[in-house]
């Protein structure tokens, strides 16, 4: 069978309450930064549980031996948050993940066109097939940002098949783009909303995540 996209969107009390704490409009900014720690948190929580990779071995108990499962350090794990927004989710996400290779991405999107702009780029020439790779992106709206980073990401070696998108709002047109682009892909979202304007913002969303998350 072939692969699709599979959409997550967890039912956890904690990832609604945080949800509907960053879409009102009333939320001052420092009260919208923790709500985005806070759902970076907890949906990392939910994608990671049967992502990472495990090991199992024995070792002594002050008592007696007892078999444990680890995290296997072997499998590399990798952090590309998308500046700058994704790094208030990422500042959630850390707290699950402290042993991790973290690599920034700067993209913008162009206001007129709705295209992405590379203006920072700290990935490695090339990955270990093996690497998983976390994405803290919190709007999935046109899905050309993600398009872009998904490029860069499979032209230096990632299986889309091991990647985890982590977003608060994620909404049709970047589910339908990144679906027919990488079916093995796997997104865990906060909410789906039902459209995307002519700015190309989600609507009903949350606004701009990131003059939200900085107060700029």
């Amino acid at each position: 069978m072939a692969p699709q996209l599979r959409v997550y969107v967890p039912p956890h009390p904690l990832i609604k309450h945080w949800l509907a704490v960053a879409r009102d409009a009333a939320t001052p900014s420092e009260l919208f930064r923790s709500a985005i720690t806070e759902l970076g948190r907890w949906l990392t929580y939910e994608a990671v549980r049967e992502w990472l990779p495990t090991m199992e071995t024995t070792i002594k108990t002050p008592l007696a031996f007892s078999p444990v499962t680890f995290i296997n350090p072997d499998v590399p794990i990798a952090v590309v948050p998308i500046l700058r927004a994704g790094l208030g989710l990422w500042e959630g996400a850390q707290t699950l993940l402290p042993l991790v290779s973290v690599y920034h991405l700067g993209l913008e999107r162009d206001e007129q066109t709705l295209e992405p702009r590379c203006y920072l780029n700290k990935l490695p020439a090339k990955f270990d097939p093996q690497t998983l790779v976390l994405i803290p992106e919190p709007m999935l709206a046109t899905g050309g940002t993600m398009m872009a980073v998904l490029g860069e990401l499979t032209a230096r070696g990632v299986d889309p098949a091991l990647v985890r998108i982590i977003s608060v709002v994620a909404a049709p047109p970047a589910l339908k783009k990144l679906g027919a682009a990488y079916p093995s892909l796997v997104i865990y979202a906060a909410a789906i909303d039902e459209e995307v304007d002519s700015r190309g913002f989600i609507v009903p969303g949350l606004g701009d995540a990131g003059d939200r998350t900085f107060g700029t």
